[in-house]
């Protein structure tokens, strides 16, 4: 093959392309190489370590403030180089009001639920503790995954609410694109498994502080509770022998209600819809026609599950998902099985119904 003839790019970015021509070729087979609109762009050729060349190429332009982005057109690969986004800096202020604020919001909503028991304070202490620790892990799950893969992204933006949750959950703003579809589906694979892992232990000390009651008819507003919360309650309660006739309710400990939430938390963030946990995972996973039909299917049984909860989720399927900067590569198998753990974790937080809503 004839070496590559590298056209004159226009004058202000001679020296810029010149050096980006030299990385782009040292790790990739480069075919054709020019400028497209002030754009240094190159189609490459398939390679093995296509994956492994792109991250190489990534962390060079990273020091120089410069990004490449690979994409398929017309069958071929083509990789462009573009300056950095500036990104406007993050106000951890904001972050600090927000945690004070939902400390406050869950201890009223915790002092609210344990208005019987014997210190209602330490209930309300308890509730909060727990159920601001699944959050956050939850969100740290993300922050860290992101800093592992160079994403930045900002510290959890916790949300304040009213009982009976005390809080909207938290958020953490990517700021710039995952390198690739395995950074992407670690992004929302994280939070997920590691908030899930929490609510089980919050779980499990909870239910055995949970109160027995028997009642002669249900009361008008109960929790169903998700398939888990429901094993666990079954094999860590033992129902006292003397138990009058009657209907026999759980009244959950502040810790148990914590677990309940953040099960229901994990349940909808795993929903494969636009920018949610879920929807990261399908974006790399599934194609366009089975992404659709999933996510619409998702948006009917959140109508049954949390009608409000279908409504944002609407909205943020109308949203396209940005891709990785590396689109061409695929997920890695490690993770395509890592995925069968979620659809495990989805199943056992589901409710059948959430009637809080």
């Amino acid at each position: 093959m004839e070496p590559e003839s590298v056209p004159p790019p226009p004058p202000t970015l001679t020296a810029s392309y010149e050096q980006i021509h030299q990385m782009v070729t040292s790790e990739f087979l480069v075919e054709e190489g020019f400028i497209e609109y002030n754009t240094p762009t190159f189609y490459v050729k398939e390679q093995p370590n296509l994956k492994e060349a792109f991250l190489r190429l990534y962390k060079q332009l990273n020091s120089r403030q410069l990004v490449p982005i690979m994409r398929k057109r017309a069958d071929r690969i083509m990789l462009q180089v573009v300056s950095k986004p500036l990104v406007r800096p993050s106000r951890p202020l904001v972050n600090i009001v927000l945690l004070l604020a939902t400390i406050g919001t869950t201890l009223f909503t915790g002092y609210f639920l344990s208005g019987d028991t014997a210190d209602p304070l330490v209930g309300a202490a308890m509730f909060s503790a727990a159920l601001m620790s699944v959050l956050g892990a939850h969100e740290m799950g993300h922050k860290l995954t992101a800093n592992r893969h160079g994403v930045e992204a900002t510290y959890p933006y916790f949300i304040p609410g009213l009982p009976p949750f005390g809080t909207f959950g938290a958020v953490i703003q990517q700021k710039s694109l995952a390198p690739n579809r395995d950074a992407l589906f670690d992004l929302g694979f994280s939070g997920p498994i590691i908030g899930f892992a929490l609510t089980v232990v919050v779980s499990i000390i909870g239910i055995p502080l949970s109160d027995i009651k028997v009642v002669e008819k249900l009361p008008p507003l109960i929790i169903q509770p998700p398939l888990l919360l429901d094993f666990l309650a079954n094999n860590l309660l033992r129902l006292p022998s003397d138990l009058p006739p009657g209907i026999v309710l759980i009244e959950l400990h502040p810790l148990a209600y914590a677990g309940y939430i953040g099960m229901i938390v994990t349940m909808l963030n795993l929903m494969p819809v636009g920018q949610l946990d879920g929807g990261h995972v399908a974006h790399v996973l599934l194609g366009d026609t089975a992404r659709t039909v999933m996510s619409i299917i998702a948006i009917i049984s959140l109508l049954f599950i949390a009608w409000p909860m279908a409504l944002i989720a609407y909205f943020l399927s109308r949203v396209k998902h940005p891709d990785a900067l590396d689109a061409v590569s695929a997920v890695s198998r490690t993770r395509k099985l890592a995925s069968i753990a979620l659809i495990v974790v989805f199943v056992l937080s589901v409710a059948p119904v959430a009637p809080l809503f």
